[in-house]
């Protein structure tokens, strides 16, 4: 399998997601991965759409890995969209391992205590272990553009003292 990139972004599919990162990276099938969203039938025909195009899947997280090992993924370029940092750290503990994870936005949890990192990237206590464990197992960057110099995103979380 080619996962060319990773991006933990909450907001799913948007322009940016689909202008920019897509053609950066050449990707030509883009999963979204998160076990609620793959069960909201309004988000599987939206997602796609919002694709303009791309091939898009939209999967729980273990229907995310079931995909990537069918023979066929190996043909692809796939940018895998997780939802949250602990949809990302169940596919790498199961071996997933994209070339690049970047944390893209996180927009605050209501009923969270959240940190915000970045004006885009609300972290809790919990999130920074989650992101830690990550990092453990790839590099963790943030960059909300494919031409953004890359940050060290461990070292923004332990900045703000998470």
């Amino acid at each position: 399998m080619t996962v060319a990139h990773m991006r933990i972004d909450n907001r799913l599919i948007h322009g940016q997601v689909t202008v920019k990162w897509v053609g950066a990276i050449g990707a030509n099938h883009l999963i979204v991965t998160n076990d609620d969203v793959a069960k909201d039938e309004i988000q599987k025909m939206i997602l796609p759409q919002a694709a303009r195009g791309v091939k898009t899947s939209v999967l729980s997280v273990d229907d995310t890995l079931a995909y990537l090992a069918r023979p066929e993924a190996t043909n692809e370029k796939i940018m895998i969209i997780a939802k949250f940092p602990t949809d990302a750290l169940r596919l790498m503990q199961a071996g997933v391992r994209p070339q690049e994870v970047n944390v893209g936005n996180q927009a605050p949890t209501p009923g969270t205590k959240f940190t915000m990192v970045t004006r885009s990237i609300a972290v809790t206590p919990d999130d920074a272990k989650v992101y830690r464990e990550i990092a453990d197992l790839t590099p963790l960057t943030s960059k909300m553009m494919p031409n953004d110099k890359p940050a060290d995103f461990v070292g923004m979380i332990a900045g703000k003292k998470l």
